[in-house]
Formats: structure tokens, sequence, C-alpha cells
């Protein structure tokens, strides 16, 4: 079992950056792929980002493809997600999943964290 919790959201302009971290509890953090999931008021979650156990492999949604980057620390058990450039589209709640696949296919991920709203303002 795996405890995540997000941290790093906020209220920003667009064109700004953020970076939001993920802390994991448990000793098993570097086995799971984890992955970065946005839902925005009236829509369906969304995925967003996510990174292979190794953190070698990656894979994004195109809208976030040049802005996001996803990485791992597994020393810190964190994954992070640096946001450059986010635009008032990027507004949604933003959660941290870890799941035993890199998959694009959020209800696939185990086990979540409570989210952190991230808010762009134009």
């Amino acid at each position: 079992q795996v405890q995540l919790v997000e941290s790093g959201g906020g209220l920003l302009q667009a064109g700004g950056s953020l970076r939001l971290s993920c802390a994991a509890s448990g000793r098993t953090f570097s086995s799971y792929a984890m992955g970065w999931i946005r839902q925005a008021p009236g829509k369906e979650r969304e995925f967003v980002a996510g990174i292979g156990w190794t953190g070698r492999n990656t894979i994004y949604t195109d809208s976030v493809k040049g802005r996001f980057t996803i990485s791992r620390d597994n020393a810190k058990n964190t994954v992070y997600l640096q946001m450059n450039n986010l635009k008032p589209e990027d507004t949604a709640v933003y959660y941290c999943a870890a799941g035993g696949r890199l998959i694009r296919t959020p209800e696939l991920y185990d086990y979540w964290g409570q989210g952190t709203q991230v808010t762009v303002s134009s």
C-alpha cells in the first residue's frame, strides 16, 4: 500500500511556472509507475503525465508536451511535475497516482492522493 500527499499548487497568472510534488509513504514506492491526473470543474479526469518505476520512461498528454516535465526521486519517495508556460486551461485539481503499469487510463491507477488545486488566470 502507498499513501500519497501532493503539494505545490497555487494561483498564478498565465505564462507562469509551478512545481508540484507528491510524497509517498511505503517501502515499495520505487516499484510503482506514477502518474499525474487532473480534473477541471465539470469535466472528466484527464491523464497529464506518467513515469515508469526507473524514471527512464515518461509519457504525456499532447496538450502539455513541451511545457510539463514529470520526474521522480526514488531515494526521496517523491514524484514531481514541473509545469511551465501555464495556461488558463490548465486550471484543475491535480492528483498524484500510483499503479503497476505506466498507462494513460486514470481509472487503472491503484492509489491516489487528495489533490492540489492549480488555478491559472488570464
